[in-house]
């Protein structure tokens, strides 16, 4: 059996989010459940196509590879398919030769209520309403939108993240969204000093954080980002609520409305993480975008 790390980062990670099930999910819209499992078995052992976030997945388990006894990071499969129809993924897994050994295959119902009992910082999945049910019982979740447009050749893994309703909690964005620019901006001028509480994937980044630790900051295997609307002065309480969690981020763009997408193509990102999918779908120009349905501007009135 594998070492457990008592500090081991667990990704979760959908199957349709994995490998490309688009043909066989089509069956299962048009002509039913049955059809699925049965045209699910009938191919399985054809392989499957690499998902949406199959290279994500990939880089993450490469950071075992210098500690293969002793794993910084779990993958955990999170499927709505039967452990039946479920064989053709892990032959998959198998063909692909990615270190992914535990499951929860569910049978048609959300698998989220089981990312507390494998101790999982992050879900990843391509059905919205599964990562909708995750955040809303207070785990880190996105819904990945595509793929990365382009092959970027770092072997570290490079993480960006928006601020505000993602690592902070959307506290100061309702200010903004309710109040206006002027009022946000003098808001956290005045409050400075105060850390912002944390949102949804504060404890992710923490994991990373965590991680980081490890090694020489010159040869981490992980670089992170915060990429944020945010301008001066609202930059300076954001610096400050980092400083107060004792977590590093190793790079700040405090950008100031201006497009997110050329300088997540500049940093690298294998992934970014934003609460509105407008900017996710501008992101993903440039990298591979996942959008976290949470705050103020994701409330459906």
């Amino acid at each position: 059996m594998p070492v457990v790390r008592e500090k081991k980062l667990v990704v979760a990670v959908s199957s349709r989010a994995l490998f490309n099930l688009d043909e066989s999910h089509a069956i299962f819209e048009t002509q039913g459940r049955e059809a699925f499992c049965r045209y699910q078995i009938e191919h399985e052992d054809e392989t499957l196509e690499p998902g949406y976030g199959f290279a994500l997945v990939k880089k993450f388990l490469s950071l075992n590879d210098s500690c293969p006894d002793d794993p910084l990071v779990e993958i955990i499969l999170l499927s709505q398919n039967s452990a039946d129809t479920g064989l053709r993924i892990f032959n998959s897994i198998a063909h692909y030769q990615l270190n992914i050994i535990r499951a929860a295959f569910t049978s048609g119902a959300s698998p989220y209520g089981y990312i507390p009992a494998f101790g999982a910082h992050l879900f990843l999945s391509t059905n919205a309403d599964d990562v909708a049910k995750a955040l809303g019982a207070g785990f880190a979740a996105a819904t990945i939108l595509c793929g990365p447009s382009m092959t970027h050749h770092s072997d570290q893994l490079r993480i960006a993240f928006d601020g505000d309703s993602v690592l902070f909690s959307d506290e100061s964005e309702r200010i903004y969204q309710q109040r206006g620019l002027d009022v946000f901006t003098e808001n956290e001028r005045n409050e400075a000093k105060k850390p912002l509480p944390g949102g949804p994937f504060k404890d992710f980044l923490s994991a990373l954080h965590y991680i980081q630790t490890q090694f020489d900051p010159q040869s981490s295997p992980i670089r992170t980002a915060l990429v944020t609307a945010r301008a001066a002065p609202a930059h300076e309480r954001v610096v400050r609520t980092l400083r107060d969690w004792g977590i590093r981020i190793d790079e700040a763009l405090f950008l100031g409305g201006i497009d997110k997408g050329a300088f997540l193509k500049a940093f690298g990102a294998d992934i970014f993480f934003d609460d509105q999918k407008g900017h996710c779908e501008s992101a993903a120009r440039h990298v591979a975008a996942a959008h976290v349905p949470h705050g103020i501007t994701n409330r459906k009135d």
